[in-house]
């Protein structure tokens, strides 16, 4: 590599996220254009930059470099011209004069390491030194941190983050254990903090790198959906990891069982190994469920049979048995399960308790998982839903940046019953929080379809529950007359019953549009969601047709068909801002997704001044502006909540013309196109197949092979989660006599 020292003039373009940066070097012999990461890139700074003279197609010679180092200066001149770029904060042009006529040479010792003497020069106050003491402090510690961990191979933008993490103790507390860098840097992963903890000179069966080894593992089964995992199946996975023996790894797996960072219990026969986390938050949730269930209730006002009755002559509806008998298990029960597919009434029977509560005069909460279905349960039970976040009143932690509940066992709801729709979609963490909070006495009732995918995060809960024997389930398996002229409804329960599902029949709503090969498919997909289906339904194609795939990658997976559905319906054109932010596109008028919980991001909506925080996983919304001048980008999202994401945000949005179906749980489109081709087995399942299409409500299009889909409905494999909350649910059961 060639190495260029020299001072930035100017920076043409600064990616603050990623430090991605085009500037303008001057060098003793040379003005050339250099281009990579420089996170602390400022005008005057001097660096010395290694790389390679690289030709740009349009922009021409670039001096394309991998690493980067700070250079001080040492002489009066170098001196002066820094400190007069503003890089060091409080000191300008005249201040910079002053101090190295004062000190000369030994300015940058002098405020590095006696920041006191800077009163010596006119001007300055105690104040004024300590932040420019401060200032070129931040600045000596982060070119020391960066130095030392690219040398490792770790990016400048990721040494930003530890620098962010850590502070100037980055480089001491990561040479102590480099596998900090897996919990504090996004993008190191396991491997890569191994990688680096063997050039630091870690032995191999260093207690440190068990440990992390043994943490990583047991993190890649929670991402997967398990709360604990078989301790024969650790061992295996975990030796194999390090290239060491069993032995050595439960050696240190016991280790860390009396210092309480993992538990180990037998469930179901099988010792389970638990991040201690997880095993806190399975404990906690059972006995908080066990309490529920036998807890006394508060009576009701009136006769739970006339009540219900007098329900249904107001509304006009009539319940069938199954419902009857499900909404007084509901009103009479502690703890209620009512679960069943679409079109058996589930929505019916909230409607009708609400109505038996509010006689009664209960204080009701109706809640859900998500944002978008909580809007749906508002708008089909005409009462108002709330998420179970909002429920809880979530915040931000100030120190941490994670999320706490304002409810919680010290501070519980003040209310008489909870309800909460698409049950489903409640994680291990969700129900420990939300249960903690709910006073035994309250009525808690999950409705949802335990044959959906199960949530996103870690634990396996309703159908947990259902299966412990602990609580009431109504099972609803009635599909009523006006569902069943939905072939929507019927092929979701005849592939929920392994049967092949009836398509393209005369007046239908559900059809299947064979294509040969992946790039028919994408092709098909395009021109359905943009062009088709809109004119011949009359709906917004962008608003009301989602396109769904089980995958990320490949032709058909949400890369590619948001690149393909981008072009088509968002093309690039004058006088439409658009951004880059690594290999995403944002343009404004994007349908967009939030990809991960921020507990700290604020939003307005329309017409209020009130700043709230919190965007979740999941939620979608549209690009209202790209304001490339600041680097804001401005989502408005289904609820009219804008939020200005800057640079720092941006890794958290993706495209939405076409998202994953555990994606879209818990929502609800028009139209659902969903594409299906060879997809690993583990994806291409019966209840992805069946969850992708109850989303649906006027129309879904299936695009691809009829055997593809067949052999989905043929596989009844479903991940396997290893969870022990139905057997601690079970056997608190027997003590509490809560069945």
């Amino acid at each position: 590599m060639e190495e260029k020292k020299g001072v930035i003039t100017e920076i043409i373009f600064h990616n603050q996220e990623n430090g991605y940066t085009i500037a303008e070097l001057e060098t003793e012999n040379e003005l050339l254009t250099v281009v990579g990461e420089l996170p602390s890139a400022e005008v005057g700074g001097s660096f010395c930059l290694r790389g390679d003279m690289t030709s740009h197609p349009k922009y021409g010679e670039q001096f394309a470099f991998k690493e980067a180092e700070m250079i001080f200066p040492t002489t009066k001149s170098g001196i002066q011209a820094f400190l007069s770029s503003g890089i060091v904060k409080g000191v300008g042009q005249k201040t910079a004069a002053q101090l190295v006529q004062h000190f000369g040479e030994e300015t940058l010792e002098i405020i590095g390491d006696h920041p006191e003497r800077l009163t010596e020069v006119s001007g300055i106050g105690k104040k004024t030194a300590e932040k420019i003491a401060d200032s070129y402090a931040q600045h000596r510690a982060f070119a020391e941190v960066s130095m030392f961990f690219q040398a490792f191979g770790i990016s400048a933008a990721q040494c930003m983050q530890l620098y962010r993490a850590y502070g100037r103790e980055a480089v001491r507390l990561i040479r102590e254990n480099p596998y900090r860098l897996t919990e504090e840097v996004r993008g190191i992963g396991f491997r890569k903090a191994d990688s680096i903890a063997m050039k630091m000179g870690i032995e191999a069966d260093s207690p440190d790198r068990i440990e992390s080894g043994i943490r990583y593992t047991l993190r890649v089964y929670a991402d997967d959906g398990s709360t604990c995992v078989p301790r024969e199946e650790l061992l295996e996975h975990t030796a194999g990891l390090l290239d060491l023996t069993r032995e050595e790894i439960n050696d240190q797996l016991i280790r860390m069982a009396f210092a309480a960072s993992v538990r180990i219990e037998r469930i179901c026969g099988t010792e389970m190994v638990y991040l201690y986390r997880y095993y806190e938050l399975e404990t906690r949730t059972a006995k908080n469920l066990a309490g529920i269930a036998a807890a006394e209730q508060k009576t009701l006002a009136a006769d739970v049979e006339g009540s219900i009755r007098a329900v249904e002559s107001r509304s006009g509806i009539t319940l069938s048995p199954e419902q009857r008998e499900a909404a007084v298990q509901s009103v009479s029960e502690g703890l209620t399960v009512i679960t069943g597919g679409p079109g058996t009434g589930k929505t019916t029977i909230i409607h009708a308790i609400l109505e038996v509560f509010r006689e009664s005069g209960f204080r009701v909460a109706l809640a859900a998982p998500t944002g978008r279905a909580a809007k749906r349960i508002t708008e089909t039970s005409h009462q108002p839903a709330t998420t179970v976040h909002r429920l809880l009143e979530y915040a931000s932690d100030d120190a941490t940046g994670e999320m706490v509940f304002g409810r919680t066992a010290e501070n519980p709801l003040k209310k008489d019953v909870v309800i909460v729709d698409e049950a489903s979609m409640l994680d291990l963490p969700l129900m420990a929080a939300l249960t903690s909070a709910i006073v035994p006495g309250t009525r808690l009732i999950l409705v949802g379809d335990v044959d959906q995918l199960p949530s996103v995060g870690a634990g396996n809960v309703l159908r947990d529950i259902i299966e412990s024997g602990i609580v009431k389930v109504a099972r609803l398996t009635e599909i009523f007359r006006q569902a069943q002229e939905s072939m929507i409804v019927m092929n979701a329960h005849r592939i929920n019953q392994g049967e092949y599902p009836d398509v393209n029949g005369k007046g239908t709503d559900f059809f299947l549009m064979q294509r040969g090969n992946e790039n028919e498919i994408r092709d098909l997909v395009v021109e359905l969601a943009t062009r088709r289906l809109g004119a011949y339904y009359h709906l917004d194609p962008l608003r009301d047709i989602q396109v769904l795939t089980p995958v990320h990658k490949g032709n058909v997976g949400t890369l590619v068909l948001n690149q393909a559905l981008q072009e088509a319906f968002n093309p690039p054109r004058p006088g439409i801002p658009e951004k880059k932010y690594g290999d995403r596109l944002f343009r404004q008028g994007d349908k967009v997704m939030q990809i991960r919980n921020n507990y700290q991001i604020e939003w307005k909506r329309t017409g209020e001044e009130e700043t709230h925080t919190g965007v979740y996983n999941g939620d979608m919304g549209y690009i209202t502006s790209v304001n490339n001048e600041d680097g804001i980008v401005t989502v408005m999202f289904d609820d009219e909540r804008y939020v200005n994401y800057d640079n720092k945000m941006l890794d958290e949005l993706e495209l939405a013309y076409a998202i994953t179906v555990h994606k879209s749980q818990g929502s609800e489109f028009p139209v659902v196109i969903l594409p299906v081709s060879w997809f690993p087995p583990m994806l291409a399942t019966r209840n992805l197949l069946y969850t992708a299409i109850t989303r649906g409500k006027k129309a879904v299009v299936i695009v691809g092979p009829r055997n593809r889909m067949d052999a989905m409905v043929d596989n009844d494999r479903i991940r396997l989660r290893y969870s022990g909350l139905g057997e601690r649910l079970g056997k608190l059961a027997e003590y509490t006599g809560a069945v």
